[in-house]
């Protein structure tokens, strides 16, 4: 037997007894973890959530009696043995049966999910893709009809210009298919015409 032979025979053993060395230094070396200080709940959160029936990052979608397709979407939605269900950081999209796409954002909500009622408070964007870009403090909510109402003031930019309004109303006048957005109490528009190139 020659010496590289005896050199390969030799490593055949070595090499797989030092891997289990280094294995079993490995786990006699390792920290001992405590397994309930490695829970990432707080007690606080821990207690909400077995008081609570809370769902995280929950997505919904459907279809309006007019043909026009909802999806939602939130951090977390609080379900209640009654019909009031809350959610944090909202955001919904409505593509219409005309073609326009409305997109809310909020930072919280209520919804009674079976009555198809929902209020969005906090800072409530409303987005077009007509190119209208409000917000408002609240919005209430009708997604099986499509009526969207904003009780108070709702302020920013439209396609012609700045926009501010009393109240806004996004809804299906009629039997017609198409859904409209009405400013009322007090609507002010400071008309910006676009720069023309001569």
């Amino acid at each position: 037997m020659d010496r590289y032979s005896r050199l390969v025979a030799w490593l055949k053993v070595l090499l797989p007894l030092t891997a289990l060395g280094l294995l079993s230094t490995l786990f006699l070396l390792s920290r001992n973890i405590d397994p309930v200080a490695s829970i990432p709940f707080a007690e606080a959160e821990i207690r909400d959530r077995l008081r609570d029936e809370q769902v995280t990052a929950p997505f919904f979608s459907g279809t309006t009696d007019g043909g026009d397709r909802i999806t939602f979407s939130a951090g977390t939605l609080t379900m209640s043995t009654g019909q009031d269900n809350q959610a944090s950081d909202l955001s919904a999209q409505i593509d219409l049966a005309s073609g326009t796409r409305v997109v809310l954002f909020a930072d919280a909500g209520r919804f009674d999910l079976v009555g198809g009622q929902s209020t969005l408070q906090g800072n409530v964007v409303i987005t077009t893709s007509t190119g209208y870009k409000l917000a408002s403090e609240t919005l209430t909510a009708d997604f099986d009809t499509l009526a969207i109402e904003s009780p108070g003031a709702v302020m920013g930019d439209s396609p012609i210009g700045t926009l501010n309004a009393g109240k806004m109303r996004l809804e299906r006048q009629g039997n017609g298919q198409n859904a409209h957005l009405i400013f009322t109490n007090g609507v002010k528009l400071v008309y910006e015409p676009l720069n023309q190139e001569e």
